[in-house]
């Protein structure tokens, strides 16, 4: 199945063909529809088989339909992820699959100032994607406003596990909206893993 058949917007088909794409990879078939018809999921995927673009590219499709109506303030879309390379990473992906779009996207995480990032968060970015942590922080000092949030993804969650960033995602979903969509990826499916699944959905 190509990935004009899976239901996401013209202008993110356009950038996933520039950027070579062409067929989608097993997770991001049997991921995309689902995200999109509003399911909550949970994929369990290694790293290299293409799960980022497996909730990008859906959410982004989400996030350019209502950009398209005339635009919502606020933070729409929060991915967490255990390490800066991967927030990085991830926002790498968002920024070529959303080139096209006006979006705004930004990253939080420690070991670099937190200026820009209590900013972004202020101001409503509609995509962020963080390490619990910093995250944390912040929200504790009030500089963030996820009352809009309608995404969470929680992305490799067996590493945010094994790095003892439980107690702090517990934290961050309790103050979240109730009624969301909730992604969790994973490399396995550990108990502990089932267990944050039912705490977070």
């Amino acid at each position: 199945m190509p990935f004009r058949n899976l239901g996401l917007d013209p202008k993110i088909l356009q950038a996933v063909q520039e950027a070579g794409y062409t067929e989608p990879t097993p997770i991001q078939t049997a991921a995309i529809p689902p995200i999109l018809a509003g399911s909550d999921l949970i994929g369990i995927a290694q790293t290299g088989t293409g799960k980022t673009a497996a909730f990008t590219l859906p959410i982004l499709t989400k996030l350019a339909a209502v950009t398209g109506a005339g635009g919502q303030r606020g933070t729409r879309a929060l991915v967490l992820a255990p390490t800066r390379e991967l927030v990085l990473q991830i926002e790498e992906n968002v920024r070529s699959y959303g080139k096209h779009l006006p979006l705004r996207v930004a990253t939080v995480f420690g070991g670099v100032g937190e200026h820009p990032q209590i900013n972004a968060l202020r101001a409503g970015t509609q995509l962020i994607i963080a390490c619990p942590g910093r995250l944390l922080d912040l929200m504790g000092r009030r500089c963030a406003d996820f009352s809009g949030l309608q995404y969470l993804v929680l992305d490799e969650a067996d590493r945010m596990l094994d790095m003892g960033f439980l107690p702090s995602i517990r934290q961050i979903v309790r103050s979240l909206p109730t009624k969301r969509q909730t992604l969790l990826f994973s490399a396995t499916l550990s108990k502990e893993i089932e267990v944050l699944t039912h705490e977070v959905q």
